[in-house]
């Protein structure tokens, strides 16, 4: 009898590595990297993490990066069986929360087709986090009284717009991976009927020390983050005004020098 098929299998942890700020993660996701014999770790988790997991646990980069050649969500399905068949703990370490635009619900899937157990820690979404460090808060009496989430990016362009029909009214509306699309979100939300003189917030890098926060209008905003960088949240209703007054994280003036060009490289790209 092949003694392997009666090692027990390990467990899976899908660990919400936080918007950017390592002292933003969860005690528990802490605790998991620390316990941790795998690590497989994603583009927008911080790599300043990792330092805390064993010297002796194998780190696996999985990141993804736009228009360039990068590990399948499938390929990282297997890492995650294979790694638990060994008896492994692993922890797969997402940027953000992993059930917020972070397929955490596809590996969740894969993993109970196999059997292995695993656990959900959520993280801080940049969604609730990039707008808090830029002074925006997304509810707020009298002026928003709920906010919706949703993607700027699909794969299958013609599917990106489904039902912003009904959402472009949303009192707060956040959106998620939206800078290369922006100017075509700009124009729905115009098209569906939202103000050109409605507020919008573009929170670039949110809660790393060289964040960088614009306001305009929907009428002004394409132009006055030429040349801004991934990841960023966009925030469009009345509450992304107070930014202006609410601002209360302030990072260096020398953010959008050399040293903030490396740390972008270092962090987004792996």
């Amino acid at each position: 009898m092949n003694s392997e098929s009666n090692k027990p299998k390990g467990t899976v942890f899908l660990v919400g590595a936080g918007p950017g700020d390592p002292e933003l993660i969860t005690v528990r996701g802490l605790k998991a990297i620390q316990n941790a014999q795998v690590v497989v770790h994603d583009r927008l988790a911080n790599p300043e993490l990792l330092s805390h997991a064993p010297e002796n646990a194998e780190k696996i980069y999985v990141g993804k990066q736009p228009y360039k050649a990068s590990v399948s969500q499938n390929q990282i399905n297997q890492i995650l069986i294979a790694k638990a068949n060994e008896g492994k703990t692993v922890v797969r370490l997402k940027g953000g929360d992993p059930f917020i635009f972070g397929r955490g619900g596809e590996e969740c899937e894969a993993l109970v087709e196999e059997n292995i157990l695993f656990e959900i820690i959520p993280g801080i979404s940049s969604s609730i986090a990039a707008p808090a460090y830029a002074g925006i808060p997304l509810t707020h009496r009298g002026k928003a009284r709920s906010f919706t989430v949703v993607t700027g990016y699909t794969k299958d362009k013609d599917e990106l717009f489904d039902n912003w029909e009904h959402i472009a009214h949303s009192d707060t509306l956040v959106v998620l991976m939206g800078m290369k699309n922006l100017p075509e979100i700009v124009k729905i939300l115009t098209l569906y009927g939202r103000s050109k003189e409605t507020p919008v917030a573009v929170v670039e890098s949110g809660t790393y020390e060289y964040q960088n926060t614009v306001i305009g209008t929907l009428e002004t905003i394409v132009d006055r983050v030429t040349g801004f960088k991934r990841p960023a949240t966009i925030v469009v209703g009345n509450v992304a005004s107070l930014g202006n007054q609410l601002a209360w994280f302030k990072p260096p003036i020398e953010a959008r020098n050399r040293e903030y060009e490396l740390k972008q490289q270092k962090i987004f790209t792996g």
